[in-house]
């Protein structure tokens, strides 16, 4: 469709999403700042995060000058617009959920997630700006170059049980970024190390420009 948004261009240019799932609010500060301090500029505040459309709307306020802030696990249209009122610049869940296509796909970038060719399909028409891979683990990087043989034109941003040293390899397969979590943050809302998170992140950042760059088609398809 012609009138799709595309991805922010820091998600273009980093090809790298830092998940943040941590239940200890106080701590989530600390850790992004560590992700920034790293590199990382890309962070998704998930609705699984307790008061996650407050926490979004502190996150986007201290770091939104520098960071790219975003939703994720959003699963209504009273979250997707929530979250886009609290600063979100993406919007991510882990399936099709048309009402949240419906109620920000025209405002900010959505990204549902799908796993077979089917879902993929109906999640590309539904005017998503990509279509996020999830679970990728559970395919790897063989599955993504599988289904991306039919749907070349689908920016694809696999996401779930990847690791640091993965990263280039689902570049390399085709995706215009992928999403990181545990493997990032690891312990770090269990009082785990700052410092960790600042080196991972770092690690990360120099994985994906390891991996081989997104080709024109794939870019162009994901900024609109």
């Amino acid at each position: 469709m012609s009138d799709r948004l595309g991805l922010p261009t820091e998600i273009l240019e980093d090809r790298l999403i830092a998940v943040i799932r941590g239940t200890d609010v106080s701590r989530l500060t600390q850790v992004v700042k560590a992700l920034m301090d790293g590199g990382v500029r890309c962070i998704e505040i998930t609705m699984t995060v307790p008061d996650a459309i407050t926490v979004l709307r502190g996150v986007s306020t201290m770091f939104g000058d520098h960071a790219c802030v975003g939703a994720g696990t959003v699963l209504t249209g009273d979250q997707a617009r929530a979250s886009v009122d609290a600063g979100a610049r993406f919007v991510l869940a882990p399936s099709l959920v048309p009402e949240v296509v419906a109620a920000v796909g025209g405002v900010v970038p959505v990204v549902p997630g799908a796993l077979t060719p089917t879902e993929v399909v109906a999640a590309w028409e539904s005017g998503a700006a990509a279509v996020k891979l999830f679970p990728a683990s559970l395919g790897g990087t063989r599955y993504l170059r599988e289904i991306r043989a039919p749907l070349p034109d689908v920016p694809f941003v696999p996401t779930g049980g990847i690791e640091i040293s993965d990263v280039p390899a689902y570049l390399d397969a085709g995706a215009v970024a992928v999403g990181l979590g545990g493997a990032l943050i690891a312990d770090a809302f269990r009082g785990g190390s700052l410092d960790a998170v600042r080196e991972r992140a770092r690690a990360a950042i120099d994985a994906a420009r390891g991996g081989r760059r997104a080709s024109t088609s794939r870019a162009s398809a994901a900024h609109g």
